[in-house]
Parts: C-alpha cells; sequence; structure tokens
C-alpha cells in the first residue's frame, strides 16, 4: 500500500484506513486498528474483523484475506483464540437474513451487487488453524440461530422449531431427537406447559435433543433448557400493541439450544448433552388461560395465572421438571427472555445470571467475557421464593407489584430443580436490539447464549 497511507494509520481502536494496493494480488488494502498492545482483547479482534468483512461486502468485493499479526495473536490470548475470534466474527458479520424476500427480487439483487464469497483468514501455525476451525462452526451456528430468530411467527411455529430439531439429529448419529406432542405431555402431567398453547390452533411441543459423545467422555451430564414462544401475544393480559411484532423473539432461548447442538454436531463435546426446548404460542381465545385461573405442573406443583403473559415461566418449569425428574443431569442451565425487568436492570448489553453455586457463576461467567456475551449475577434470596407463594394454589407466576420482576421469574423456577445445579439466565436484553458490534448486534436477532455455553462446555471441569 501507499507509504503515505500506512504513515497516516495509527492503529487506533476500529480505526480502519483503505486504499488502493500499488503491488500484489490484492487490488485493495484496508488497515483496522485493535489500539494499544495492553488493551487488546479477543473481542477487540473480532470487533476489528466485522469492520474489515463489512467493508468487503460494502465494496462489491468477491473474495477477501484477513491477516492477523503474530503480535496481536499473542496479545489477544494467543494464536488459536485469535483464530477462534477471527473466523466467528468473518461469518457473522457477513450474515443478512433474506429468507422472506420475493426470491425474484433477491436472485436480481444479488447478481446486480455481486457477493462476497471466499473469505480466508491467515496467521501463524496449526493453533491458529484448529481456532479459526472452531470459529467457523461457532459462526455459522450462531447464524443458524438468528434465521430461526427472525423468521415471523407465521413461518416459525412450535411445529417448525420441532422440525429444525429434527433436520438437526439428521446431521449426526451422535445426536438424537424426540418431540413430545400435547397427549404425551399430558400424560406426564404437565398442566402448566399445556395451558399456554390453550388460546392457540398451534400445538405445543416439548423437544428432546441428545448429544452423546464419541471416544473418551467426560463425567457430568448437562442439561440446556430454552424458551421457545415462537410468538406471544400476552394471552387474555393482552400486550400493548406497540412492538408486538418482536414477540416472535420469544423463542430466542430455545432458538439458542437448538443452536448449540447445531455447534456440537461440527465441534463435538465429551459429555452427555440434552437439550429441552418448550414450544408454544401464548394467544387469546376463548379457551385461554384466565387471570386467576390454576393449573398443575408435572411434579404435583398448582400455580395461580395471575397474569397470563408471564407465560415463559409458565412452559419452563415443566421442561425443569422433566429434566430434573427424567434426566437427572448434574447440571442445569436454561435461557429465556423472561422478563422486561432484567432490560431496566442491565440493559442490552448483558444477560441476567441467576446461578446456584458459586462454581457455575464463575465458569459462566468467564465464558461470557472470553466470547463478548457478558452475563451479570444477580441476587435469588429465600425473601424472594417466599414471594412467590400463591394463596389459592402452591405458587402463583407474578410476585404482584413486590418490584424485582426479573428475580421473581428466577424464584419461581427455582422451585422446579430440586438440589440440582442450576443457573437461569434471563436473555430478554441481549436476544434481540442491542449495540451493533460490528459483527453481531442491531435491531434484529443476536444469536446469543450459542457461543457462550460452547465455551463453557469447552472450559468446563
Amino acid at each position: 500500500m501507499p507509504k503515505q497511507a500506512l504513515a497516516d494509520f495509527k492503529g487506533e481502536y476500529r480505526e480502519a484506513r483503505q486504499t488502493d494496493a500499488v503491488s500484489g494480488p490484492a487490488k485493495r488494502v484496508l488497515l483496522v486498528g485493535v489500539g494499544k498492545k495492553g488493551e487488546v482483547t479477543s473481542e477487540r479482534v473480532r470487533r476489528a474483523t466485522g469492520i474489515g468483512a463489512r467493508k468487503a461486502s460494502k465494496t462489491k468485493s468477491t473474495s477477501v484475506t484477513i491477516w492477523v499479526g503474530a503480535d496481536v495473536e499473542k496479545a489477544a490470548g494467543g494464536a488459536e483464540a485469535a483464530g477462534q475470534a477471527v473466523a466467528e466474527a468473518a461469518v457473522m458479520a457477513t450474515y443478512t437474513f433474506t429468507k422472506c424476500k420475493g426470491k425474484s427480487k433477491s436472485k436480481a439483487k444479488a447478481k446486480k451487487d455481486g457477493e462476497l464469497g471466499a473469505i480466508t483468514v491467515c496467521g501463524a501455525g496449526a493453533a491458529f488453524k484448529r481456532g479459526a476451525k472452531r470459529g467457523r462452526a461457532l459462526g455459522e451456528a450462531n447464524c443458524f440461530t438468528r434465521d430461526l430468530q427472525n423468521l415471523p411467527g407465521n413461518l416459525m411455529r412450535p411445529r417448525d422449531m420441532a422440525s429444525a430439531a429434527r433436520k438437526l439429529a439428521a446431521k449426526t448419529p451422535r445426536i438424537r431427537y424426540r418431540a413430545l406432542d400435547e397427549k404425551a405431555m399430558a400424560k406426564l402431567g404437565m398442566g402448566s406447559l399445556l395451558s399456554v398453547s390453550r388460546g392457540s390452533r398451534e400445538p405445543a411441543y416439548l423437544i428432546h435433543l441428545t448429544y452423546t459423545p464419541t471416544g473418551k467422555r467426560k463425567r457430568g451430564k448437562i442439561a440446556f433448557v430454552g424458551k421457545g414462544l415462537t410468538f406471544d401475544a400476552g394471552g387474555i393480559s393482552l400486550k400493548p400493541a406497540a412492538k408486538m411484532d418482536e414477540m416472535k423473539y420469544d423463542m430466542s432461548g430455545g432458538a439458542a439450544v437448538l443452536g448449540v447442538f447445531h455447534a456440537l454436531a461440527s465441534l463435538g463435546a465429551p459429555y452427555e448433552i440434552h437439550g429441552l426446548v418448550p414450544t408454544s404460542e401464548n394467544l387469546p381465545d376463548g379457551l385461554a388461560n384466565k387471570p386467576g385461573d390454576v393449573v398443575t405442573a408435572m411434579d404435583g406443583t398448582t400455580i395461580e395465572v395471575l397474569n397470563t403473559d408471564a407465560e415463559g415461566r409458565l412452559i419452563l418449569c415443566d421442561a425443569l421438571a422433566y429434566a430434573t425428574k427424567k434426566l437427572k443431569p448434574d447440571t442445569i442451565i436454561d435461557m429465556a427472555t423472561l422478563t422486561g425487568a432484567v432490560v431496566h436492570a442491565l440493559g442490552h448489553e448483558l444477560s441476567g445470571m441467576f446461578a446456584t453455586t458459586d462454581k457455575l457463576r464463575d465458569a459462566l461467567t468467564a465464558a461470557g467475557k472470553e466470547v463478548g456475551e457478558e452475563v451479570w449475577p444477580l441476587p435469588l434470596l429465600d425473601c424472594h421464593k417466599e414471594q412467590m407463594k400463591g394463596s389459592v394454589a402452591d405458587l402463583r407466576n407474578i410476585n404482584s407489584g413486590q418490584g424485582n420482576g426479573s428475580t421473581a421469574g428466577a424464584a419461581f423456577l427455582s422451585g422446579f430443580v430440586g438440589d440440582t445445579e442450576w443457573c437461569h439466565l434471563d436473555i430478554a436484553g441481549t436476544a434481540w436490539g442491542s449495540v451493533d458490534r460490528d459483527y453481531v448486534g442491531g435491531s434484529s436477532g443476536t444469536g446469543v447464549g450459542v457461543r457462550l455455553l460452547m465455551e463453557y462446555l469447552k472450559n468446563r471441569k
């Protein structure tokens, strides 16, 4: 590149300098800064990669090569960590959702505008290559999750979530698929889960994926549970009309669980892993839950439904009871767009975390920091659990004006996991609408949770 362009470039964080090449195979060269040596992180590498990949897309480049210097690799945690970060961002930054575009229009646009094809990432040695391979798989799993999130409610129904899970299992014999229909759930006594779908013509399902490792396995059985409300109008406690279209994202926790299994199909893990997605619609009609109704969960707990818009916990509690009773895992982690209260508490950049052990809290905190999906611990006290006790039933599904809405949701769920190590992640703020971070974010789905849980599995002890 011209000497003057190089001289003008200071390497400050997110600084970009593009110029035509004076020699070599590339037509254009883009320098992207990651800041001072002591401030470089894997997240900064992801963001710098995202800037480069998006710039290449906008300039109608058909291919791009991303080169990471040895000093940047070292500062970002080593060649493997840098390779993973670069590959993740290269895949994620170029994501676009086009599944609902007219076929003739989308084809014509692609032909006219050109399309970024191959992205090559370059770094030092086998460690970088190993990290890049993992990063690509994680990036693809994130994009798969975002596709599920971004589909509208008429195209992503409970049956469609079940179909997506079934297709994942067809990829590898290490993943088994099962979906409990309403008849099977009724036989198990899942009255809480089933009550939510009564106002919809779409039947509910409990999706159950099982990953069995090959070769040497580590001790520990893990269950991931994700809320799969494919559309939430609030039921009889109807939501306001403004932004109700965004309630297609209420299945983001379930989408993330499926995204984890998408990644497991490529990367594997040394643990037996179960993925549970209770999936339903919450709509109002003559059969829908009414405020004040009492329903009975799988474990026999009776619940006063004081607000039908607090429905996520009603489907999750039966999934958690199923996991605890039938699967007996060592660890359960659930993800759910559960409360607007967590957005008021933490905004859109942090997921709320309620963990029952310090070990699990610390492991998820470290994993979130490493992949840029940060979590923040919130309190869950005995007094919060007392608030959830009902007057005419064992529990009530809201705490009736006590505040601490996110904690109330976690307190409700805590009654269905027994003594199992458990963490509830409230992703209502982070699943969509977060700050654009060059490779992910903005108004559409973020795929949050997939890379977080895969990093947790990678480092689990």
